[in-house]
């Protein structure tokens, strides 16, 4: 996977991010999901690596990137501290203006980087999530049992974390199986890649970290910006068999966060760029290729 891609390890504010990059252009940052890493980007990112210098980089906390200790506040896992990591990291490959999307966390990263850093932003695209605050607000039997996992993992003192650690590859398999549409859409090389990582201990418990900062201080900084709204071109994309197309009417709820919105479902469950990688592909390469 990413052949011809260079492997890089940058040293940010309080972690070290792994990523990889390779291609010529205007420079795009690819961030990942949960329970995944960068690799999640494999089937597209070399496509878009021909028009793009694509960025693909581990979240801190997940894959190879490192994961830094928390405290009670997890600020170290607020959405606005993983922003802040991947702003430095494209400052440091010399790029002070980028495009960046994300998908799952990835994209709850790339909404709080265009809110903190408007003037990094070029063009942002999201997949297959409505907002943090949104989400939240709007809690119901369907959506908690949907994203179970959203309540599950901010449990205290360590229960996500033993619970999940008995049988790692179960927990991800089940997950990546039951969000999607199958594990045929996952190649047994990026599934492997899968299984290395969230089998490690420090893993799993930033991965609950992250969801604890969701449940907290990113619903501050959220509730703080309530009246901010993404200022650069936003690309929605969601997967019409997934729960964020049965609960919300995507584009209207992301149209009360960005000024200027635009997108569309893809045939597919959430893992949107494994289970339909060249409509994924396309819709990334048109909305980028604009600017």
């Amino acid at each position: 996977m990413f052949e011809g891609f260079d492997r890089k390890r940058v040293a940010v504010s309080g972690a070290e991010i792994n990523l990889v990059m390779g291609g010529a252009g205007p420079p795009l940052l690819l961030l990942h999901g949960y329970p995944q890493m960068g690799v999640m980007w494999h089937k597209i990112a070399p496509r878009l690596a021909e028009h793009f210098t694509v960025v693909v980089a581990d979240l801190r906390g997940y894959g190879d990137s490192s994961k830094p200790e928390s405290d009670a506040t997890h600020a170290a896992y607020a959405k606005r501290t993983m922003a802040q990591d991947q702003v430095e990291v494209m400052a440091a490959l010399g790029f002070d203006r980028f495009h960046v999307a994300g998908h799952d966390r990835g994209g709850r990263v790339a909404h709080r980087m265009a809110l903190d850093h408007p003037s990094r932003m070029s063009r942002v695209a999201v997949l297959d999530i409505a907002p943090t605050h949104k989400i939240f607000a709007t809690v119901d039997k369907a959506m908690a049992t949907a994203y179970y996992h959203w309540f599950f993992l901010i449990q205290p003192k360590g229960l996500p974390e033993h619970l999940i650690a008995k049988d790692p590859e179960h927990y991800l398999r089940h997950t990546l199986g039951s969000w999607g549409l199958g594990d045929g859409a996952f190649t047994d090389e990026a599934v492997k890649e899968y299984v290395r990582c969230f089998s490690d201990p420090a893993t799993i418990h930033a991965s609950c970290e992250d969801y604890r900062a969701a449940a907290s201080i990113d619903l501050e900084h959220d509730e703080a910006d309530m009246q901010t709204k993404v200022a650069c071109p936003l690309l929605v994309l969601w997967g019409a068999k997934g729960f964020v197309a049965k609960a919300y009417d995507v584009l209207d709820v992301w149209r009360e966060r960005a000024a200027d919105v635009r997108g569309k479902a893809l045939d597919c469950g959430h893992f949107l760029p494994e289970e339909k990688p060249d409509e994924t592909y396309v819709a990334l390469h048109d909305f980028f290729r604009e600017a």
